[in-house]
């Protein structure tokens, strides 16, 4: 009988859990905030309530305090220190909410099985995580110093999903109607260093178990943050820096809802459709 295969370990969850408990004292990241008012947003947007629901590793205080109405009870479960498996009953949730903790997980295909079963049917999972190019600049300015200064390169960045394998991830883990999207922030710093900064309040500096755990030369990060001004500034000498928030959300299968169509059942041809197009024209 063939064993599943065990997902890989990328991240000291120890470490993270450690600096992220040091984070929780600082005041909410504006990174944090604008995600939390997004997933308010979109969850109005939905246009029901919920009964039971669980914000699943939200850091700091979790989304209750921006959420205006439309859920009866919240429960906020903390990031765990080593084990990823939830606290959760099989159809125990009505609504799974997470913003910016699912970039952290060693096994998110698992997790978002976990978020599945104990969904309802109908019951809806609303998350946001980092992804996709997120910190790019940074990457790029570290792999160019250390191969100048110390002649070889360490993961400095955590490495993040794609959109499409998120959207690939969802449909294994049985969810309907699954819907991803990035949305990207470009903020601008003084330099590195203020950057370098903001992720410590997050609680988001290099927890990666393959990270080089000898401290970072003086040299290095001086020529780090020379590179990055070099090539990712603007002309007032602020530097950019990436950020890509992946959405993702889906349903736990139901049958009142809507069903893709079975071959040969439309009742207008392709042909009719590109006609029409091609005679309406573009407008202003």
């Amino acid at each position: 009988m063939t064993q599943p295969a065990t997902a890989p370990i990328l991240f000291d969850r120890p470490l993270l859990a450690q600096r992220q408990r040091r984070a929780a004292g600082a005041p909410e990241t504006f990174l944090l905030e604008r995600v939390a008012e997004d997933i308010a947003d979109r969850l109005a947007a939905v246009n029901r309530s919920f009964d039971a629901a669980a914000d699943i590793w939200t850091p700091g205080a979790g989304l209750a305090p921006h959420l205006t109405g439309g859920v009866a009870q919240l429960a906020h479960l903390a990031a765990p220190a080593t084990d990823e498996t939830l606290p959760l009953a099989p159809q125990s949730l009505d609504l799974a909410l997470s913003a910016l903790a699912f970039q952290f997980v060693n096994d998110l295909p698992g997790l978002l099985v976990q978020v599945r079963r104990a969904l309802r049917p109908d019951g809806l999972l609303l998350a946001a995580m980092i992804g996709g190019d997120t910190l790019t600049e940074l990457r790029q300015s570290f792999a160019a110093a250390e191969a100048e200064c110390e002649g070889g390169v360490s993961p400095r960045v955590v490495p993040f999903a794609d959109l499409r394998d998120v959207g690939g991830l969802l449909q294994r883990a049985g969810f309907a109607l699954p819907v991803t999207d990035v949305d990207r922030v470009v903020v601008r710093y003084a330099s590195a260093f203020g950057l370098m900064q903001d992720l410590r309040r997050m609680g988001a500096t290099n927890s990666l178990v393959e990270r080089r755990r000898t401290p970072l030369r003086r040299a290095t990060l001086l020529r780090m943050a020379e590179i990055y001004a070099e090539r990712f500034a603007d002309p007032d000498g602020r530097i950019r820096a990436t950020f890509d928030i992946v959405w993702l959300s889906g349903w736990a299968p139901h049958e009142s809802q809507q069903k893709p169509l079975k071959p040969g059942s439309a009742t207008a041809s392709l042909e009719a459709a590109v006609k029409r197009s091609q005679g309406a024209g573009d407008r202003e």
